[in-house]
């Protein structure tokens, strides 16, 4: 493939040697430079094992940072190799950049105990093939095509199974014991089965209870092993195991129909072996990153009992995030998580965050790949967001169908970028994206993805573009894309040249935080100061769809006691009190649209508006409603807003409990209605009120 050393290394601002057989007879080459002690970037991944051996065995090596980048499949192994040499020189800058910081990992731990569940002579076919590195325990459902083998080779559960739950190494599985045959003093002499005239008894060993007529000819039968008692009580029980493998058919049971399945589960259909010997390996102690952070203090999800945003709950493929409305929270079980960071990308607020890698150190990674290409002289580039997994399998393959002439291969503007999920990079990272100089940003999506994770991706998107349209960057920058197979994304990727899109001049140079709204802020305030419209063209507002978490909150005047319940609720700080005088004020810029100011209103006065403010006033406080102070009739003291009063007085008027002078307290603050109550029978006052010494039992 084409190979310009001194571009590449005017891009990355160093002098460069390049050496193209480093595998081959230039290895000499790469151990010298492990002699250096600085971090060696090696742009070859096909002979990453050999690179990691010949270091080990290179004398005098100072080095223990080796990085690894594909620049053939990627952009030299294409018809448009030629050109990719910005490409090129921006992979590797990127490649330099340090490791992450290391995150919070979660632990399992699996002494290989494994439950089988399915048909009685499936399930023991499978069980040879495991019990010689786990310990099996088996769930019958029935007897299967042949039945169980006469010799019990493994401890056989049965009834009812009510429910499996839990993660590698802790699966709490529980089932009603209903049948007359106990399966633990079962021999499996079979006379039972001989002499049952309606053949309820099957070779599983339990009773069709819908099939018997009580002949009881089977207790005779069964008198010396004393297996079968028709007035045992039913019992439920439950015991856990580490792993469980399920022979049923996904539609035949509703046991985690989720498309993230808990590590640890795996379903068999008989015919993949791979599935075996996954269960095989997990026998023992196992850690994976924690890969989200959680600050309750800005969720959305609930406050003062009502329940606001559910973005996070419903879009977890693996079911691991739950509600807990009484804890003004949700929960996330880190052994269930998967890391797709779907979560992430549609929470409002960023309460949860993707942690692993951070969105700072994934920013940073996108600005340097960026910047590189532009400084190398690339124009147009696009960013290809893809999973490592089935993503960049398609990848690699595509660049080896260019290769060999059977495909185009990846455009020489596009930047693959691989990713643990393609779903864990939302609006903020999207849009910064564009603001540091890129023209599109493409999500490559497989059979990997579930179909929430897409939905919500495009509904992201949908924004984003709204936004990007409105300030006069025309064209599509973002891209949703599905494929199939290499000639698939082939095809994908060759229509991207035939859209155009407005770009971003100059590119912003702010750095992404971990903050989701502060880097938000900083690409919209760039977008927004470079955009192309002048300002007579610009609109006031942009109008955004309903998933945006931009906008404002509209209040119905007539409606609004000013009760400020809604200034407790909003976890963002958006709506705010005054504490001079009552009055609701707003800042548009904090405004997530979690609905949870509507919620709580309890007179429906408020109403969401998402939309993005392109005048200064979005940073701002304005007021949505203010009203009159209403004046203690006694004192004279402000204690609430003369709507309010009103409104309770009008509520209360009819009341047996306030008639009178009780009615009349209603429009006294507290100290005063306390005063009142008390001065009936005895003198109270205002000191003795602010000590507690009117209180009966008072004693100085």
């Amino acid at each position: 493939m084409p190979l310009d050393a001194q571009r590449i290394g005017q891009a990355l601002d160093e002098s460069l040697t390049l050496h193209s057989t480093l595998c081959r007879r230039e290895a000499p080459a790469f151990q010298r430079a492990l002699q250096g002690g600085e971090p060696v970037v090696v742009a070859c991944t096909q002979e990453q094992r050999l690179f990691t051996e010949l270091a080990e065995q290179t004398e005098g090596a100072r080095t223990s940072v080796i990085r690894f980048v594909n620049i053939r499949e990627t952009g030299g192994w294409s018809r448009d190799a030629a050109q990719a040499t910005p490409k090129m020189a921006a992979l590797l800058s990127a490649a330099r950049l340090p490791d992450p910081e290391p995150v919070a990992a979660v632990s399992y731990r699996s002494g290989g105990r494994v439950l089988i569940v399915g048909a009685l002579d499936a399930a023991e076919r499978a069980a040879a093939l495991l019990q010689d590195v786990l310990d099996v325990t088996i769930f019958t459902t029935g007897p299967g095509e042949a039945g169980g083998a006469q010799a019990r080779r493994w401890p056989v559960l049965g009834g009812r199974l009510t429910s499996i739950k839990g993660w590698l190494g802790a699966f709490d599985v529980e089932w009603s014991a209903a049948n007359p045959i106990d399966l633990d003093l079962c021999t499996r002499c079979n006379a039972c089965v001989a002499v049952c005239p309606e053949g309820a008894i099957g070779l599983d060993y339990q009773i069709d209870l819908a099939a018997c007529r009580s002949h009881r000819a089977c207790v005779a039968a069964c008198a010396s092993a004393g297996a079968i008692d028709f007035d045992r009580a039913a019992s439920v029980q439950d015991e856990r195991f580490d792993l469980v493998l399920d022979l049923r058919a996904p539609d035949a049971t509703p046991t985690f129909l989720q498309h993230a399945l808990p590590q640890g589960y795996v379903r068999w259909d008989g015919s993949d072996a791979a599935a075996l010997l996954r269960l095989r390996d997990l026998v023992g102690e196992f850690e994976k990153p924690k890969f989200f952070d959680y600050k309750q203090s800005i969720c959305a999800h609930a406050r003062n009992e009502q329940v606001g945003c559910r973005a996070c709950i419903d879009i977890c493929s693996a079911e691991a995030i739950t509600s807990r409305k009484d804890e003004q929270r949700i929960h996330v079980e880190p052994h269930l998580c998967v890391g797709c960071g779907a979560c992430t990308t549609v929470c409002p607020t960023g309460a949860i965050g993707y942690a692993a890698p951070r969105p700072a150190d994934l920013g940073a990674r996108l600005r340097t790949l960026l910047g590189a290409y532009a400084s190398a002289g690339g124009q147009g580039a696009t960013l290809l967001l893809h999973s490592q997994g089935r993503g960049q399998a398609l990848v690699d393959e595509l660049g080896r169908a260019a290769q060999l002439k059977l495909a185009h291969g990846v455009p020489h503007a596009v930047l693959p970028v691989p990713l643990w999920h393609t779903a864990s990079v939302g609006i903020e990272l999207w849009l910064g994206a564009i603001a540091w100089g890129a023209q599109q940003v493409v999500v490559l999506t497989t059979d990997e993805e579930a179909p929430q994770y897409l939905d919500g991706l495009q509904a992201q998107m949908d924004v984003a573009q709204t936004l990007l349209n409105g300030l006069g960057y025309s064209g599509t920058h973002l891209k949703l894309i599905r494929a199939a197979s290499a000639l698939d994304l082939d095809a994908e990727l060759q229509l991207l040249k035939q859209t155009r899109q407005r770009g971003v001049s100059p590119a912003a140079r702010f750095a992404a935080l971990n903050d989701k709204r502060a880097t938000l802020g900083l690409a919209l305030d760039h977008l927004i100061a470079q955009s192309p419209l002048k300002d007579s063209e610009r609109p006031e507002a942009i109008g955004l769809p309903a998933a945006a978490p931009l906008g404002q909150v509209n209040v119905n005047a007539d409606r609004c006691t000013l009760c400020l319940s809604c200034v407790g609720a909003c976890p963002a700080g958006a709506l705010l009190d005054n504490a001079e005088r009552p009055e609701l004020r707003f800042i548009e810029k904090n405004c997530v649209q979690c609905g949870l100011c509507a919620t709580t209103c309890p007179e429906d006065a408020i109403t969401l508006q998402a939309r993005l403010l392109l005048t200064p006033q979005r940073a701002q406080p304005r007021v949505l409603n203010a009203a009159q102070p209403y004046g203690c009739i006694r004192c004279g003291k402000p204690f609430g807003t003369v709507q309010a009063i009103e409104a309770m007085l009008g509520r209360l008027a009819g009341h047996a409990m306030f008639q009178g002078a009780a009615l009349e307290r209603l429009k006294m603050c507290g100290d005063c209605r306390v005063i009142d109550i008390y001065t009936a029978t005895d003198e109270v006052t205002i000191d003795q009120v602010a000590d507690g010494r009117h209180m009966k039992g008072w004693r100085p």
